[in-house]
This record gives C-alpha cells, sequence and structure tokens, in this order.
C-alpha cells in the first residue's frame, strides 16, 4: 500500500482519503464494490426504489454508527439501540456517521420549534442558573443566602458605616452604633401570638421587635387577634465598633464576628430561613432559602424542571402543560393564558424582567438580537457564556437556512414539510463536528427552490469544514452543487442494485460522450428533457370556492380550486401552502365526507362551497407507512383482507370451520388464529445479546412462513 509523510510529519495512508466499500449486498444491492472521497459532498441518484437508501443509510452509515457503539464499553452499549451489521464483505476509510434521514412533522401538540431544535433545553438551563426569580406577591426579587454571605454582607456593611453615635470615655471617642440581629416570627399575620411571646421568654430570648417597636418580653403585651402583626426575637446586639478593632485588640473583632455568626445562625433556625439584620442603615429582611422576606411567599427550588411544561414541577396544573384547555382544542387556557407553565416560573427573569415564555414569543431573529445584546453580570456572563453559545449557534443556524421569521413557541404540527426539515437540519447540523460523516435523505423534501441555495450553502460549508457529505437526492440543484455522483439503477427494485456510474461531477458533465447507461446523467448533460404538455385539461367539471380564509400566516384568502384537473399548489417555503391544504381545503372536505367529523361548519373560512361535485376526499399526506416488522406491502394496503376473506371462503376451510382469522399471523390460536406461535407469528426470532446486537433467526418451525402447518390450505390448486 502506497503511504507518505505529510508536512506535519505524520504517516498519511491514502486509503484515508477514500471510503471504500466490498461486496454490498444490502436489500437489493448487487455486490457492489465502490470508492468514494473523504471530505467531498457525494451525492446518491437514481430511480426511486434503486438502492441508493440501501448503500447509504443500511450500509455505510449503519456500519460507521455501529463501528463507532463498539468501541464504548459494554456497559455503555447495553443502554444503547444496536445495529446489526449490513451485509457487506468490508467497508474502510469509515468516520463516526450522523444520519439525517426523512421524518413527517410531529403531531405532538406539546412539540415547538424552541423544543424541537433544543433550544428550550437549554433556555431552561439558563433562566435555571442565573435567572431571578421574584415574589409573585409584592414582585420583589428572592434571594438565597448562605449563612457566609449574610455574615459578609452585614461586615461590609458596618465596615463602610462611620459612627454617629459617640461618647467620650477617659478622652476616647468611643461608638454606641450597633448591630442587631432578629429572628423574624411572624410577617403581617394576624392573631394575640401569647403562646409564642411566652414560649421565646422560656427559649432564654430576652426582647422582642412588635410591630416595629422593641419590646421586654417579661412585660406583658397585648395584641388585637383582628389586626396583622410583625413579631422578631432579638437574637444579639453587637457594637459596630468591634468590626473595626485591629493590630492588639484583633481577638475583639475575631469575637464580634464569631458571635455575629452565631446570632445569624441561631436566627435562621427560629424563623426557619429568614434573618432580620438592623444598623444604622436601616432594617433589611435576608432569606436564606427562596422565601420571600416582606410577605413570606415561598418560592419552589429553581432548577431546570421548574421551566418544563411537560414535567409536572413546572406544568401549568391547570392545563399540564398544553396551553388549552383540552387536548385537540385551540382556546387557551384560563389559568396560563397559554403559557403553559406554573405562575412561579413566569416570575423568574433575565435581564430587563423578561421572563422564559417572552422570549419563546419572539421570532427567530428578535431571540437572536435579544442573546447577542443581553447584558449580564461579570459573574452571571461566566456560568451562561456555553449555554448562551449554544442556544445562539441554533438560532444562526436557523437564520442561514431562512426561518427568521418563526416564533419559537409555533407549535411543530403546524409547520410546513419544508419548515419542518429545516428545522431538523437546524438541530442536527448545527453542531459544527468535524471530520464526521453526514449522511442525508433528500434534505430539499418540501423546499422552495429559493431556499435550496442556502441549504446547499449549509452543506457546502459543513463540508469545508472536514466533514464527508453523502446526500441522497432528486433534486438537480443540489446534485450539480456536489463534488461526486454515484448513480444507483439502472431500474427500481429486483432491476436495480448496480452502480450505473460513480465519478468527479465535472468530469462526468463535460465528457465528450455519455456511454455509461445512466438516465440521471443524460437529464443532467440536457441529452434528455421532460417535455411541457402541449395541450391542457380544460372541460370545466366546477370548482371550490373558499373565501375569508383565515389559518395560521394566512389572512382573509379568497381563491378557486377547479376540479377535474391537477392543480399544484406552490410558494416559498412558509407561505401558507400546507396551511391552505391542510386547515382551509382538507378540514371543510372532511367535514362534509368522513362520517366521524360530518359537519355543516366551515372551518377557517367565511365561505367554502362546491363541494356538491364531489363524492368523497382522500388525504396523502408525508406521514410515513407503518415501520412494525409484521407489517408488509399486502398488509399495509389492506390487500391481505381480501386474500384472508378468500382463503376463507374455500371448501377446505369452511369445512373445518376456519373463519377469515385462521389466515392471520396477528391471531393468537388461542383467539381462532393459525400463525405459528414458536415466533409469533413474526417469521424471525430475537435472540437479545445484551450489549451486542440482538440476532434474529429464521423461525425453525415455520421456517419463515409465519403460520402453523395445519394452516394448509389451497386456493383452485390443481396439485
Amino acid at each position: 500500500m502506497y503511504r507518505e509523510w505529510t508536512i506535519h510529519g505524520r504517516l498519511k495512508n491514502n486509503m484515508e482519503d477514500f471510503i471504500h466499500i466490498k461486496g454490498a449486498k444490502t436489500h437489493n444491492l448487487k455486490n457492489i464494490d465502490l470508492k468514494i472521497p473523504r471530505g467531498k459532498m457525494v451525492v446518491f441518484t437514481g430511480l426511486s426504489g434503486s438502492g441508493k437508501s440501501s448503500l447509504a443509510f443500511d450500509t455505510i452509515f449503519a456500519e460507521g454508527q455501529r463501528r463507532y457503539i463498539e468501541s464504548l464499553s459494554a456497559y455503555a452499549r447495553q443502554f444503547l439501540r444496536q445495529m446489526q451489521k449490513p451485509d457487506v464483505e468490508e467497508i474502510t476509510g469509515l468516520s463516526p456517521a450522523i444520519s439525517i434521514d426523512q421524518k413527517s412533522r410531529s403531531n405532538n401538540p406539546r412539540s415547538t420549534v424552541a423544543t424541537i431544535t433544543e433550544i428550550y433545553d437549554y433556555l431552561r438551563i439558563l433562566f435555571a442558573r442565573v435567572g431571578k426569580p421574584h415574589c409573585l406577591e409584592c414582585g420583589r426579587e428572592i434571594r438565597k443566602h448562605s449563612n457566609e454571605e449574610i455574615i459578609q454582607s452585614v461586615i461590609e456593611s458596618v465596615s463602610a458605616h462611620v459612627p454617629k453615635k459617640t461618647r467620650k470615655v477617659m478622652g476616647v471617642e468611643i461608638s454606641d452604633d450597633t448591630v442587631k440581629v432578629y429572628a423574624p416570627l411572624v410577617v403581617g399575620r394576624k392573631g394575640e401570638y401569647y403562646q409564642l411571646l411566652y414560649d421565646l421568654l422560656g427559649k432564654g430570648f430576652e426582647k422582642a421587635k412588635v410591630d416595629g417597636e422593641l419590646k421586654n418580653l417579661r412585660e406583658q403585651i397585648l395584641l388585637s387577634k383582628n389586626k396583622k402583626h410583625d413579631i422578631s426575637a432579638l437574637v444579639d446586639e453587637i457594637l459596630v465598633a468591634d468590626f473595626a478593632r485591629s493590630g492588639k485588640e484583633a481577638a475583639t473583632r475575631q469575637a464580634a464576628v464569631e458571635r455575629l455568626s452565631e446570632a445569624v445562625e441561631r436566627a435562621l433556625q427560629e424563623s426557619e430561613g429568614l434573618v432580620q439584620i438592623e444598623d444604622a442603615t436601616g432594617t433589611r429582611l435576608i432569606s436564606a432559602k427562596f422565601m420571600c422576606p416582606y410577605d413570606g411567599f415561598s418560592f419552589p427550588e429553581v432548577e431546570p424542571r421548574l421551566f418544563s411544561f411537560n414535567s409536572p414541577y413546572g406544568a401549568c396544573p391547570a392545563c399540564n402543560g398544553l396551553g388549552t384547555k383540552h387536548m385537540f382544542s385551540d382556546e387557551p387556557c384560563p389559568v396560563c393564558h397559554g403559557a403553559r407553565l406554573r405562575p412561579e416560573a413566569l416570575s423568574v427573569f433575565l435581564g430587563d424582567k423578561v421572563d422564559i415564555v417572552s422570549i419563546t414569543k419572539k421570532s427567530i431573529k428578535d431571540a437572536y438580537e435579544f442573546f447577542t445584546l443581553l447584558d449580564l453580570s461579570k459573574k452571571d456572563q461566566e456560568i451562561s457564556k456555553t449555554v448562551i453559545k449554544e442556544i445562539t449557534a441554533r438560532l444562526k443556524f436557523m437564520l442561514d437556512v431562512g426561518l427568521d421569521y418563526l416564533t419559537l413557541e409555533r407549535r411543530a404540527n403546524t409547520l410546513s414539510g419544508g419548515e419542518a426539515q429545516r428545522i431538523r437540519l437546524a438541530s442536527q447540523l448545527g453542531s459544527g463536528l468535524v471530520g464526521a460523516l453526514y449522511v442525508l435523505d433528500e434534505p430539499t423534501i418540501g423546499l422552495h427552490q429559493r431556499d435550496n441555495e442556502r441549504l446547499i450553502k449549509t452543506l457546502v460549508n459543513l463540508r469545508d469544514l472536514g466533514n464527508t457529505i453523502i446526500v441522497v437526492e432528486h433534486d438537480e440543484d443540489t446534485i450539480y452543487a456536489g463534488d461526486f455522483l454515484v448513480d444507483i439503477g439502472p431500474g427500481a427494485g429486483v432491476h436495480g442494485g448496480h452502480v450505473v456510474v460513480a465519478g468527479d461531477l465535472d468530469k462526468l458533465l463535460t465528457a465528450k460522450k455519455n456511454d455509461s447507461g445512466s438516465i440521471t446523467l443524460a437529464y443532467l448533460r440536457g441529452e434528455k428533457e421532460v417535455p411541457v404538455p402541449d395541450e391542457r385539461r380544460e372541460k370545466d367539471k366546477g370548482k371550490l370556492v373558499i373565501k375569508g380564509g383565515s389559518a395560521f400566516n394566512i389572512h382573509n384568502l379568497s381563491a378557486e380550486v377547479p376540479l377535474g384537473r391537477m392543480v399544484a399548489i406552490t410558494g416559498v417555503s412558509g407561505s401558507g401552502k400546507s396551511t391552505f391544504l391542510y386547515e382551509i381545503l382538507y378540514e371543510n372536505l372532511r367535514a362534509r365526507f368522513d362520517k366521524r367529523y360530518r359537519t355543516n361548519k366551515v372551518y377557517n373560512a367565511a365561505s367554502f362551497t362546491g363541494t356538491e361535485h364531489l363524492s368523497r376526499a382522500i388525504l396523502i399526506d408525508q406521514s410515513p407507512i407503518g415501520r412494525t416488522p409484521r407489517s408488509n406491502p399486502a398488509t399495509y394496503t389492506g390487500a391481505f383482507t381480501f386474500i384472508r376473506d378468500m382463503f376463507a371462503t374455500t371448501t377446505e376451510a369452511r369445512a373445518r370451520g376456519w373463519k377469515a382469522s385462521r389466515f392471520s399471523f396477528n391471531v393468537p390460536q388461542a383467539r381462532g388464529g393459525g400463525r405459528c406461535e414458536a415466533c409469533e407469528g413474526n417469521g424471525t426470532i430475537a435472540v437479545e445479546m445484551h450489549f451486542l446486537p440482538t440476532v434474529y433467526v429464521t423461525c425453525d418451525i415455520c421456517n419463515g412462513k409465519r403460520f402453523m402447518k395445519e394452516t394448509a390450505c389451497r386456493y383452485r390448486c390443481r396439485t
């Protein structure tokens, strides 16, 4: 193998510049051998079903992730989803792999732009660490002080204070100023408190401040039970001058500090977390807990979960964090008014009294500006530096891909397909890794051509950082932006699985002759094209008429949709195409034709007419098909229902009393099914290997047929 030394003196292996795949046979791949360059943007093209995803995801990505996981300890691997070793002889030159495949938008009513980009997770940490809680009753800031902080603040206060009251003793000026330490026991509450005052005397206290007046506890104190009172027990009184001692009198100063420390500790113990300090500068209440010292309002521990509407600790108790009255309601919760959090979480502020919900209401552009201009104390800046960096990085990525208009609180189930795709890219590509392998599945799905340029620029920047990008794509702009082209085909399914052409894109496009047989390359070179139809359907079959349509970003829209034709709804990503299609068109069609939702109500429009020309409405969206191991094309399309019914009509089945359920591999034998109980109708048996990938073996009872042998019935078979 050829090797050379780099200018840095390290041994360089030319194999490291390429990813070598040898003998790939995953799914329909036909023993593929392929060499693709590292540090480049490689585009996999070909017909749908030709094997692009089998090579990119089920082979290259699967092996890259499997190897990385295997490098972890056995203890760590048991908590991770293990990937099966792909059907390939050898792959070399792999880096840790990151997959970004196709997923439909989330229908979870709790998911928002902020949560799916993980910005909200960082916001929760930020508010928990540098947010300032405020009392819900009086609005004052609530601080939690340690004993040391309280003592230090008192010492600093008296040290800066110049004694005013002095008297001469043997020609020496002596100050009579003192520091009084109180234990606040009653703050603004009604009652006589006779027993409380009596108990204080029994504990050794001599004096107490009652409604602002210092009184001797040995004297009778009468209080009106219908008036609010403040009662604080005097714990100790220390001369201010003692804190200023030095030299030979340093022991006096030390004794004063120790007395102050003991007094503060006793006060906190008696009042369960409050201490009142009175000196020449005034009287102030200090709390050692998250409790307002002025009205006793108790604040919960400020933790990240306090700001989570998915946690019972932080969610609004009335709506359980939904923000609406009911699961599928649009009417805001009467308690939190759509904020989704408990009141205490909304009383923790950042900067100039900005709460976490106020930030999520901002657009991505405004939120980015807020964090770049946020003014924090030096201490808070040091604490929050890493968190704010993560937040601004994700916001910047969404700005770069044209999502500046979205608000962070926007629900995920209201996003268009293009918006959802770009947000997913923002959450996964925004980390800025170097030397990684990114595998993307048609990232331009749902994007307008205008937005393609921004996405491609992002991928190119990611490549320039030193990453290898593999993109499975049909989009012409993305293919042209690539460095290396791999066309899989020539057909789909059993007719595909071959590398039709692979090479440097510029060379393939500029070659004098295209004899590769690649249909994709023929279109890229302009040798083939899709002709524009000479004639359009013009027969009038009625139309749907929408007036005053309003939903999300659509306002007072009026439109006519001709029937009996192929109608395209276009516009830039986020312009309102999906809103128009789902929330106005389909919502009203479903109300007319679906028995479960049938109503004459008009949704999101002033009027909706023209449905008399139709007999039914069918929605085909981007939701993925079933991914259960039992599902197959026959069950998913419903064809297997008719097959089971057909076998149930045979003479043999009727003679044995078999119903259609006998021919289902989902129905247990105990309920009249005919599935193989050894594998429970799966055809394979999963063998758990703990920290190794689960091994799937063909069932040795049914040989993968999924039915028990007794379920033997033939339909019009001559042999």
